[in-house]
């Protein structure tokens, strides 16, 4: 892994050795359409040659750089494209580690990912953003990290394996491969001033990082502008073009994200198309894709697609994947286009619009060939600490899946969270639900979800309810992927079967697990925290495929139920969710009662 790091004088020398041909290049690559994204231009009867793992020269000349040991790669007039950048993910959700999701997206054509590993650090700590970054070192990805903001997320409202603090931020800081501060989710803290959370971000901005942001709320009004305000400097989270312009107006950057469940590029491409804002402070990014959305369509490469097809001229589409993003996080000299003195990340592209990538050269290497990684891709080894995540009270017993009801009546009024479909986003609904031998009956497509704390043993779960998944038979899913604190998930119709997927997924040292009529049907083991697997990128997709195609067996109807369920734990997008300390109203960033008497009852006593 490149740290970037600026090239040191000896290497500059010889940059502009080979440039004036008094020295031959490593490499040449003649013939092509230079794609140039500072010029906007497409470039025929280019040459590059690069020296060592950087370039020397872009132009027409040829003949002098070349030497006896120079290799020649004849373009045929293919199109020269920078290795594309993606500028926000969390590697652990794709649920691979970080070596297997190098194999894979390497041959899409991503060279460079700006990672906020919040999803190891939360079950690790910063031991576990260590391990990352000396896994990065092993691959041909360069890798960029942003040190967690949100361990936990909410501090007051979950419970979480470990906590990063503004101490924590400042140490990293000074790490090779670090360049700024995660997505700060706690955008109330931020909005209304939380000591802690501004305090982090002032020992990043000390250190010159850029602040990651995460505004998921749809109000633009003051509370927005106080987030922006308080330092963080691009945000992943809108969903429509008005919330591009409401950012790029703000001076933040605006990250179009494609992901596997969150799909925003087409809806806020508009921005660009109709409402002409200047595309400059406008970046692409997935934001997590699991391995089997990587395997079918794609990494970075599918992004560009996705946003060409939106309308986006894919000269435009192209430099929000490479020269924006490297200029927004201040790596623009060593990355995002090429240009002399950056690393040699160069793709030869047959057909442009439909980004159909033939070869991948990073660092002056090639790395991929038609598809295939040509490298070597050395494995990583996990310690046992990150594989002994897991840490429950005890076995779980069907009678800890059952929610009681607080009085005898036929059916009670009860919050319920409904996810929207290809958001992360949920809608904070009242259900009357039945009540039967003293505990609350499920029906209306109603699931009982708990989240079970998971890194201390203390043995708290939190219950709740959930609709929309369309469970017909009698099931449970249980999970270790969680946002952000990733405690035990469980979801499911029958108690039974809730117990049983949770002291299987216990078994496995973390993954997810799906029983139906109390016989498990499909797994997906993550050993490393309980969020990772360490098999090729083809296992996991396999697994993951598996998984989905049980599940609709059992009658969900949501496009990408794991994604969907993963979230409905993270206590900082609106509106509400269900933690190990209880249901979350997030607008109001406080626990509620899950039945609306209670609420009342006491409402009215503190009246």
């Amino acid at each position: 892994m490149a740290l970037g790091r600026r090239a040191c004088g000896v290497m500059t020398r010889d940059l502009s050795r080979v440039a004036l041909g008094e020295q031959p290049a490593d490499l040449v690559i003649r013939n092509g359409r230079w794609v140039n994204v500072h010029s906007g231009e497409i470039i025929d009867g280019s040459t590059i040659a690069a020296c060592g793992s950087r370039i020397a020269a872009c132009g027409p000349d040829v003949e002098p750089l070349i030497g006896q040991g120079t290799r020649v790669i004849d373009a045929g007039g293919r199109y020269l494209v920078p290795g594309l950048l993606d500028a926000h993910v969390h590697v652990e959700s794709s649920m691979l580690t970080l070596s297997q999701f190098a194999a894979i997206v390497l041959p899409h054509g991503t060279t460079g990912v700006f990672i906020d590993p919040h999803e190891i650090a939360n079950v690790l700590g910063l031991a576990g953003v260590r391990l990352m970054i000396e896994e990065a070192k092993g691959t041909p990805l360069r890798v960029y990290v942003q040190i967690p903001s949100c361990v936990p997320a909410a501090p007051d409202l979950e419970t979480s394996g470990a906590a990063i603090g503004p101490g924590d931020v400042a140490e990293a800081m000074t790490w090779d491969g670090v360049i700024g501060l995660g997505e700060v989710m706690n955008y109330p803290g931020v909005a209304l001033g939380d000591a802690a959370v501004h305090e982090m971000i002032a020992r990043a901005r000390e250190a010159g990082g850029t602040i990651g942001g995460h505004y998921a709320s749809p109000d633009l009004g003051a509370m927005f502008h106080a987030y922006a305000a308080g330092g963080p400097s691009d945000c992943h989270e809108g969903t429509c073009a008005e919330d591009v312009v409401a950012r790029v107006r703000q001076g933040m950057a605006a990250m179009l994200r494609e992901g596997s469940a969150c799909r925003n590029v087409a809806a806020q491409a508009t921005a660009v198309t109709e409402d002409r804002i200047d595309t400059r402070s406008i970046l692409l990014c997935t934001d997590d894709r699991h391995a089997d959305t990587l395997l079918q369509e794609g990494h970075m490469d599918g992004v560009v697609r996705t946003a060409i097809r939106a309308g986006i001229a894919p000269i435009t589409a192209i430099q929000m994947a490479t020269l924006n993003t490297a200029e927004h996080f201040r790596v623009a000299d060593d990355v995002g286009s090429i240009t002399p003195g950056r690393y040699a990340d160069i793709l030869l592209v047959s057909d442009l619009d439909r980004m159909v990538i033939d070869e991948v050269i990073a660092s002056g290497d090639m790395v991929a060939n038609q598809g295939e990684l040509c490298v070597a891709n050395p494995a990583f080894r996990y310690p046992e600490v990150a594989r002994s995540s897991v840490r429950v009270s005890g076995r779980f017993d069907p009678v800890e899946f059952r929610v009681p009801a607080p009085s005898d009546a036929g059916e009670i009024a009860c919050r319920v969270i409904r996810p929207i479909e290809g958001q992360i986003l949920t809608r904070a609904c009242t259900m009357e639900l039945p009540v039967r031998d003293g505990a609350v009956a499920l029906e209306q497509d109603v699931a009982h979800l708990a989240v079970v704390e998971r890194h201390h043993g203390s043995g708290r779960i939190g219950h709740g309810f959930v609709a929309g998944f369309g469970l017909g038979a009698t099931c449970a899913i249980a999970s270790t992927v969680a946002h952000d604190s990733h405690n035990l998930l469980v979801l499911g119709t029958d108690s039974r079967c809730m117990a049983k997927a949770a002291n299987r997924t216990v078994d496995m040292g973390g993954g997810l697990c799906l029983v139906r009529d109390e016989a498990v049907v499909a797994e997906i083991p993550l050993p490393v925290a309980g969020l990772m697997s360490e098999a090729p990128v083809a296992v996991v997709a396999e697994q993951v495929k598996a998984f989905h195609r049980a599940l609709r067996d059992c009658g969900c109807a949501v496009a990408d139920p794991l994604v969907t369920l993963s979230f409905l734990a993270l206590p900082v997008i609106p509106q509400l969710r269900l933690t190990d300390r209880g249901l979350v109203d997030v607008d109001a960033f406080k626990t509620v009662p899950i039945f609306i008497e209670e609420e009342r009852d006491r409402t009215d006593r503190e009246g």
